[in-house]
């Protein structure tokens, strides 16, 4: 919906409160027209029903205001004697609406200073808990969203596992666009798979003011631009999902706005310069260790190489196989008599193994493909265990469409890409049928515009014209993970109202946490550490632990305080 098209809904529901109540605000001893009357109504509204002020502040906030609505209703209802349970949840389920058949009966009973004490203890935990969730809501909302890192895009720097604090406000909080939405879920209510949200009516994009803005080299949360699945992990297609219920992604922000980008043989350029990563930074890349008596996976291992192993397992059952699917990363050969399997470092643990007698050979190669950070790169060249080790790219490139622009002209693959310009607000870009392919999203799904291509002759919004203003800034995201990194090299750029914020603190670490319940193992070495900043991560727990019980015993002080009797 259009600005326009929002202030026409908003007047009609003025309207429409106003010919439901305007003899509600008569009985209370008002004007009937203040009904009627934008913002100024709720304000008198919260007098009548003797509750605050600001609860208007609330019926301005998106999805907060429908967890505050059903409560006015209420409290309306009980204000002008409908009290009966009946009466309140019909209140609630009419949307409203019950309120006009008060408004309109022969009898209205208003009780001016209605005692707004809940009468019971479930009245009360009631009314606890949906201020609750209103609270949570707005922090969750507008403040500090917690995030799990899932995949390993950005292993070595953020870790699969890692539970992160991402703030809202460093880049301004963005204001959702879904207007109906379950509080404090995202896509999908937990354990049900029913979608939580209705994709109309949407709210026009807005973003608050933020006090920064994003850095290049940056680790920021967005929202993934290719979305097309309802739930995160499960591959559909046709699933057009709102900016704000699009899943939310990880990743590095390698370059800004006006910033031209190249990937030349898997190192990225800046603006003609390779990029300066920072300190905490461990971007990963490919190499090939050779030894001519077999590259020892154990001793890399013991060196703290996190390194893919190679096992065959004799007499391969499907049951035996049930038990070890969980720790197999991929099948190499299928064939029951040659069952080969690649397993992370860890293998499979010994205690499966003999439960379900399974007997299996690790296979030793002469050469090995790894994926290494430039430091573990020197520590194993160090080691002595292998004869060369040699950092590899892909130099052969050919025309394709499994890269952005996803276009047979462009040549580009994740070692060789580019160049490419970032596109600022208030920039202007000469079009021709060449370079449509790297625009054309922008132009037509991230910036609402009718875009057609014939004879070589480009339109936008059925005018011929050689050239574009952007109206948004762009980004381009990466992994550090770069080979196993889905990234703007698959998607392109990302748009700033895709921007969801900035990860501060990882508070939460647990390793195997997609290995079930009793393999979760805490890495507190992790707990409340940095993500952004620079030098080397520093643990922040003690601190937290110490404010909670100084927080905790405070708390109990005032409780005692209040015991005591005044002797005065």
């Amino acid at each position: 919906m259009t600005i326009f098209q929002w202030l026409i809904f908003f007047l009609i529901i003025q309207l429409i409160h106003g010919l439901g109540t305007w003899k509600l605000y008569k009985s209370a001893g008002y004007k009937p027209l203040i009904s009627f009357i934008p913002f100024y109504n709720a304000l008198v509204l919260m007098k009548i029903i003797n509750r605050p002020w600001w609860w208007v502040i609330l019926l301005l906030i998106p999805v907060v205001n429908l967890l505050i609505l059903p409560v006015i209703w209420v409290e309306t209802s009980k204000t002008f004697g409908k009290n009966s349970t009946t009466e309140l949840v019909l209140s609630i389920i009419t949307l409203g609406f019950f309120l006009f058949s008060i408004n309109y009966s022969k009898n209205i009973k208003y009780i001016s200073g209605r005692d707004v004490s809940s009468k019971t203890a479930l009245g009360e935990w009631i009314s606890s808990i949906i201020f609750a969730v209103i609270l949570a809501t707005i922090v969750h909302t507008y403040f500090i969203q917690p995030y799990i890192i899932p995949t390993g895009s950005l292993e070595k720097t953020l870790l699969v596992g890692d539970f992160l604090f991402v703030s809202k406000f460093h880049y301004g909080a963005r204001v959702p666009q879904t207007a109906v939405s379950f509080p404090m879920v995202h896509d999908t209510i937990v354990g049900t798979g029913i979608r939580s949200y209705l994709n109309k009516p949407q709210i026009p994009y807005l973003r608050l003011p933020g006090f920064e803005k994003i850095k290049r080299n940056e680790i920021v949360t967005f929202s993934w631009p290719a979305d097309t699945v309802r739930k995160f992990f499960v591959k559909e297609k046709g699933v057009k999902k709102p900016i704000d219920k699009k899943s939310n992604y990880v990743k590095r922000c390698v370059a800004i706005p006006s910033d031209t980008l190249e990937i030349i043989n898997g190192l990225v350029h800046i603006n003609g310069k390779i990029s300066q990563m920072p300190f905490r930074a461990k971007p990963i890349y490919s190499y090939t260790a050779h030894n001519n008596k077999g590259v020892s996976v154990s001793k890399l291992i013991k060196l703290g190489i996190d390194i893919e192993r190679k096992f065959k397992i004799s007499e391969i059952t499907q049951q035996k196989y049930n038990q070890i699917q969980p720790y197999i990363k991929g099948i190499l050969d299928n064939n029951p008599d040659n069952f080969t399997v690649l397993t992370g470092s860890k293998g499979i643990p010994y205690e499966i193994r003999l439960k379900n007698r399974i007997v299996l050979t690790e296979l030793t190669d002469y050469s090995r493909d790894l994926l290494l950070t430039k430091e573990e790169a020197t520590i194993i060249r160090n080691s002595n265990l292998i004869d060369s080790l040699v950092r590899t790219f892909k130099t052969f490139k050919s025309y394709n469409t499994s890269f952005f622009p996803n276009d047979i002209k462009y040549n580009w693959n994740e070692d060789n890409f580019g160049p490419i310009v970032l596109p600022k607000k208030g920039s202007k870009v000469k079009l021709n049928s060449n370079n449509l392919p790297l625009y054309k999203k922008i132009i037509r799904e991230y910036e609402k515009n009718e875009l057609t291509l014939l004879d070589n002759e480009i339109k936008i919004n059925g005018i011929s014209t050689k050239d574009y203003t952007f109206k948004q800034d762009y980004y381009w995201m990466m992994g550090d993970n770069r080979y196993r990194s889905e990234d703007s090299r698959s998607w392109g750029f990302v748009p700033e109202d895709h921007i969801v914020g900035k990860p501060v603190f990882i508070w939460m670490s647990i390793e195997g946490i997609n290995d079930g319940f009793k393999n979760w193992k805490i890495r507190w070495q992790r707990v409340f550490t940095t993500v952004n900043l620079e030098g080397e991560p520093k643990s922040y727990r003690w601190y937290f632990l110490f404010g909670i019980l100084c927080l905790l015993g405070y708390s109990e002080f005032k409780k005692r305080i209040k015991k005591q009797p005044n002797k005065f």
